[in-house]
């Protein structure tokens, strides 16, 4: 079984899709899915569905909805992709009934997740190492298994929403990574147009807006690196009443005072990379 959340919600047997068209359905199958290999309580599954509200008929609807999916693994079993000749597998073999909930079994397939994380740990520990350009090349790798938001075209009940949370969370940790190994490799002309993007999108993200400034900086734009300093202090003062990080503002005081060629590589180290807004 072959796994893609990582922008739009595709799982396939033997490259045969079973992604089903109604939302519910894929909203359960999406929850499986996310959950290979782990028993998944039935009260979890109406909880994403129906909220802390499920209707009486809920145990019944949700047993449809798992119907849905074995009758499209089925026809993909059938497809040829439920191996040899007496050793075909059936579609409870695929999705699982076990006691309390379901289990979604991914086999030997392929996750996006798993090869994201994969990618993105590698690419952690060359940066623990001092390897920027293999860091760089890695987060990159990692960043090019997305698509778009996690779960784009599902619908997320509150199980998913703590999922696709936790995703994006991964996904810009990695991107802040990236964006710092290829500083440090001196390619700050090639950032200022993909970091003009992301300061506007993630407006008081503070490592972001520290790695924007340092970028512009080197790239003889000293006012617009101050001016992106007052415009991040502005929007944190007005939405959450908080002044910059100290090293955010120990940045700005080096841009201020430092000569063109003073400042390191990374004077923001330390700034928070929790996503805010």
């Amino acid at each position: 079984m072959d796994i893609e959340v990582l922008g739009t919600l595709a799982v396939r047997v033997g490259g045969v899709s079973i992604t089903p068209t109604a939302p519910k359905p894929r909203q359960v199958l999406a929850l499986l899915a996310l959950r290979a290999g782990q028993v998944v309580p039935v009260g979890v599954l109406a909880e994403e569905l129906w909220g802390s509200k499920p209707p009486r008929s809920a145990r019944a609807t949700l047993q449809t909805y798992i119907l849905q999916l074995r009758e499209l693994i089925t026809a993909a079993l059938d497809n040829g992709a439920g191996g040899d000749a007496g050793q075909r597998r059936q579609a409870k073999d695929v999705l699982l009934t076990v006691p309390g909930g379901y289990l979604l079994k991914d086999g030997d397939g392929t996750s996006d997740v798993r090869e994201f994380e994969r990618l993105a740990g590698t690419g952690y520990r060359a940066m623990d190492a001092e390897d920027h350009p293999q860091a760089a090349r890695l987060l990159r790798q990692a960043l090019e298994l997305w698509s778009g938001p996690a779960l784009a075209d599902v619908h997320t009940g509150p199980h998913l929403q703590t999922e696709v949370k936790r995703l994006e969370e991964s996904r810009l940790c990695a991107l802040d990574q990236r964006v710092e190994a290829d500083l440090r490799l001196g390619r700050h002309r090639e950032l200022l147009a993909e970091l003009t993007v992301l300061v506007n999108r993630y407006p008081t993200h503070e490592s972001l807006c520290g790695q924007y400034m340092l970028a512009l900086y080197r790239s003889g734009r000293r006012g617009e690196a101050l001016d992106a300093y007052q415009r991040l202090r502005a929007t944190l003062v007005r939405t959450v009443g908080l002044e910059p990080s100290p090293a955010l503002a120990k940045l700005q005081r080096s841009i201020l005072m430092s000569g063109p060629d003073t400042l390191t590589a990374r004077p923001a180290q330390g700034v928070s990379v929790t996503p805010v807004g």
